[in-house]
């Protein structure tokens, strides 16, 4: 499960919090090293935030599909594998069918306003190729939706390789199944409240 920078971020400010605290105390020679410092008290409640910031993305058990909410912001991705043969634009006939869920979703959970449809791509080939690929890609995604959702607003936006989901080389070594969750497009829109 992965964690918003929200929460990472409020869970390091409070280890920040209690190992700061009594650090004065421990500092001194003369306070024995099991005392406890006096400042170190805080409340629980210093740390709540909003539910919706800890919301984890759910993935399909192939994960080829992914959906993640991020306060009023929707993210349904699809790995390019399930969309688009290797080094193609076309959508594929199984394509179609993942894409009429999206279309279920959009209508059924969208607040309206545009709808982004982001292309990304792995590290592999350069950067001038992997941005008209994502680009392409996104297109086309945008292109089949656009005739299932006619009053709906999209953006398609090609990244390439510059927003992985996970790092392409861990350790020196390439990550095949990084690359292929990398290689994806997201569709993005704002819920109904």
């Amino acid at each position: 499960m992965s964690r918003s920078p929200e929460r990472t971020a409020a869970v390091l400010l409070a280890v920040a919090l209690m190992a700061g605290s009594g650090s004065a105390a421990w500092a001194d020679p003369t306070v024995p090293p099991d005392a406890a410092p006096v400042d170190a008290a805080f409340t629980v409640e210093d740390l709540v935030f909003p539910v919706e910031d800890i919301v984890p993305e759910t993935e399909s058990m192939d994960g080829t599909e992914s959906e993640s909410k991020r306060g009023e912001e929707i993210t349904v991705g699809l790995t390019s594998d399930v969309l688009f043969a290797l080094d193609r634009a076309v959508l594929t006939p199984q394509a179609r069918q993942r894409l009429q869920r999206v279309v279920a979703k959009v209508r059924a959970e969208s607040a309206g306003g545009a709808v982004r449809i982001e292309g990304h791509t792995d590290d592999q080939g350069g950067d001038a190729y992997n941005d008209t690929l994502s680009l392409k890609r996104a297109q086309a995604v945008r292109q089949a939706l656009q005739g299932r959702l006619p009053d709906v607003t999209f953006q398609a936006s090609g990244y390439g390789e510059r927003r992985p989901k996970l790092p392409n080389i861990v350790e020196g070594k390439p990550v095949k199944e990084n690359r292929a969750r990398n290689r994806r497009v997201e569709i993005v829109f704002n819920a109904k409240q």
